[in-house]
């Protein structure tokens, strides 16, 4: 009998089920409050959930275990060591202790590090993460942890995230107790929207842009592209329906909450949305998520791509970052019934729009990378400007507090669709704004910036501690004051007059946007090296350090890292498109001009009476072609050849991006020109049309 979805769900971790289960009554309780309420974990504790596990992870077959982590490369790492532990007269046993749970030792000057760690300090610590579920992945347990140095320094993502969660519970915990609420914790909470592309393997393999770059560098546009506006929500084709059900059936193992699957707008585009979960949580099942469509497509024949713009021409990925704070009974973005009299939602609103005011130059930079360049602002994704979109209601609301105007609420409509037989409804109290970067929807806000393949915890690193600012701020002007409904009504009208014009509910996509932006004094850094300088502004890294998230050394490790990444990037794509200009796409420019040579002379040979003007006419056309596009390979191997040789790592980047993107898009329309003429039994490559609408 086929197993039921409420039995596989979670049946490859060990969760809160298997622990109540399996752990002695003590030690569950002592995890728990560890888990819940943050509570120092002790190594007694440690020892008997180790025990538990190990045997727990035997009974689903696995034979070694490791610590899961988050370098700052973004994606995850492992390290797998085996339960054996040899003993007297040549035989083993099966061992896992507390402190192998704990703490395990990677390398750490192999990973990205800005400079933390040199290569004769190689020692490196990974740390449990009690809060996220161990799991078993290819046979193997999968611990999730942290990552630091020998010295202390945070070398990965989920840190500075724990970090940040922390601070933000203990600042909205002080406004909480001025409404007469103690709780133990805050929660912040994300549901992320991942968006990503599925190719045939057959075509993957033959482009060698793919293989190396996750985007095709080459390519014409085909005649039928996402105009027709057909595929969003259109019927799932069968092989991706196929695949969609065994993804689900994978992560459902790992107690991933998959809930919505559906095509996005570009052909051979989806989407997949989950249930919102603890940030870090979320974070890591994202991780998995990513991971796990790869190998499942393999399985299919197919190739999934998460990079933000594999195909010209189209709508590239993102992945929405919905985003919320809650305790344990009530969601604290919920307006309620009536928003301007909970003052307990407009504080919390106002302190979100304070700090995405106060520091959307750092927010900006946690979705900056050469994936994302490509896409935001591109009439698909919103500009490389910040601002908020809180809607029709909350807009009325924030203007009545600004002007001391009587607030004049709009009627809660009932949609009637016109036919008797379908049922009236009310009308939600927001629209949705596709174009705006950090919108309201309802009880959360989307932070709609993030590139498909971003590891997230940047993003939610910052935003916590931002708003945790404001909350610290407002809590130590409130906590002394006499009257304090007065006090917190005051302050939410100096926010929204101080702060009024990060909020914009227009379209974002438009030219008058961004030249209202720049009157506003909005920051628009539309481009990586740019957009990262904001890792070393004095005021970003007072945020960070006095919240004890990133210290300066390490808010300047991670700008080193970024810049680094930029520029390597840049240049594996710019030695990609060269090789393939060179061994593929030249040697076939020539090979049918030769052909379309021998067809004019064969005609001349049998009659010179023969018209061979179309024959010259596209002889013409490739060579000028063939001549186009080699001078613009001398030029962008010129250019690479320049940024190479710099030295200074922010000079590098901006070269990157100022001489040899432009370089690469020049030889790229020289050799997508030449596609349009060549034979396709010449050209080397799968066209966007074959890749774009297999069948």
């Amino acid at each position: 009998m086929a197993v039921s979805i409420t039995e596989l769900y979670g049946s490859k971790t060990f969760n809160d089920s298997v622990m109540k289960e399996r752990l002695p009554s003590p030690t569950y309780k002592a995890l728990r409050a560890a888990i819940y309420e943050h509570k120092p974990l002790d190594p007694e504790v440690a020892n008997v959930v180790a025990s538990v596990m190990k045997r727990w992870a035997m009974e689903q077959g696995a034979t070694h275990y490791t610590h899961w982590f988050q370098p700052l490369n973004g994606i995850t790492s492992e390290k797998h060591d085996s339960f054996v532990s040899p003993v007297s007269g040549g035989a083993a046993i099966m061992e896992f202790k507390g402190k192998e749970l704990i703490k395990g030792e990677p390398d750490a000057s192999s990973f990205p590090n800005g400079g933390l760690r040199a290569t004769c300090e190689a020692r490196g610590y990974t740390s449990w993460d009690p809060t996220s579920y161990a799991f078993i992945k290819d046979d193997v347990l999968c611990i999730p942890t942290a990552f630091c140095s020998y010295t202390g320094e945070a070398l990965d993502k989920k840190t500075p995230l724990l970090r940040s969660m922390d601070a933000l519970s203990n600042q909205a915990r002080r406004i909480l107790k001025l409404f007469g609420k103690d709780v133990s914790y805050v929660r912040t909470t994300l549901g992320a929207e991942q968006e990503y592309f599925l190719v045939r393997k057959e075509d993957y393999k033959d482009r060698l842009d793919l293989i190396l770059t996750g985007r095709t560098l080459l390519g014409a546009s085909p005649s039928k592209g996402q105009e027709l506006e057909e595929h969003y929500f259109g019927a799932i084709r069968t092989e991706v329906s196929e695949f969609m059900k065994d993804l689900d059936e994978e992560l459902w193992k790992l107690g991933i909450p998959a809930k919505t699957k559906h095509n996005e707008v570009a052909p051979c585009q989806h989407e997949l949305a989950p249930v919102f979960e603890m940030a870090n949580v979320a974070v890591d099942h994202n991780m998995l998520t990513m991971e796990l469509m790869k190998k499942v497509a393999d399985r299919h024949g197919l190739v999934c791509l998460l990079h933000e713009k594999p195909f010209d021409g189209v709508n590239g990925s993102g992945k929405h970052n919905n985003w919320s704070m809650s305790t344990e009974t009530e969601n604290l973005l919920e307006p309620g019934d009536t928003p301007k009299e909970n003052l307990q939602f407009l504080i919390f609103l106002a302190a979100i729009i304070k700090a995405v005011d106060e520091y959307a130059d750092l927010l900006r930079a946690t979705v900056a990378s050469p994936g994302n360049d490509h896409r935001l602002g591109a009439n698909e994704a919103p500009p490389a400007i910040i601002s908020i979109f809180v809607g029709e209601e909350l807009e009325a609301v924030i203007d009545s507090i600004a002007s001391n105007s009587p607030y004049a609420a709009p009627t809660k409509l009932k949609m009637d669709l016109g036919v008797d037989v379908l049922p009236t409804f009310s009308k939600d109290s927001t629209d949705r704004n596709r174009t705006s970067p950090f919108a309201f929807t309802g009880n959360k806000f989307e932070f709609r910036m993030p590139g498909s393949s971003q590891n997230l915890s940047d993003a939610d690193t910052v935003l916590n501690t931002a708003v945790a600012k404001s909350l610290h701020d407002y809590a130590d002007e409130l906590e002394g004051a006499e009257d304090f409904e007065s006090a917190v009504i005051a302050l939410i009208k100096r926010t929204i007059h101080d702060h009024r014009r990060v909020i914009f509910n227009g379209d974002g996509y438009t030219e008058a946007w961004e030249k209202e932006a720049e009157r506003r004094g909005l920051p628009n850094a539309k481009y990586t090296p740019l957009a990262m300088k904001a890792l070393l502004a004095d005021k970003n890294i007072r945020l960070m350090e006095q919240f004890g998230v990133l210290t300066k050394t390490e808010m300047h490790s991670r700008y080193e890292v970024e810049i680094e990444h930029y520029s390597k990037v840049i240049n594996i794509e710019a030695l990609t498109m060269l090789e393939m200009l060179r061994k593929q796409i030249m040697p076939a420019v020539a090979g049918y001009s030769s052909e379309v040579a021998s067809a004019a002379a064969a005609k001349q040979a049998v009659s010179d009476k023969l018209s061979v003007r179309s024959e010259t006419r596209l002889l013409e056309k490739l060579s000028a072609g063939a001549d186009e596009l080699s001078d613009a390979i001398d030029a962008l191997q010129e250019a690479v050849d320049k940024a190479t040789a710099e030295s200074d790592e922010p000079a590098k980047s901006y070269l990157y991006h100022d001489a040899v993107l432009p370089a690469m898009e020049k030889a790229r329309k020289a050799s997508d020109t030449l596609e349009r003429i060549c034979s396709e039994d010449y050209w080397p490559l799968p066209s966007y049309s074959r890749m774009l609408y297999y069948v």
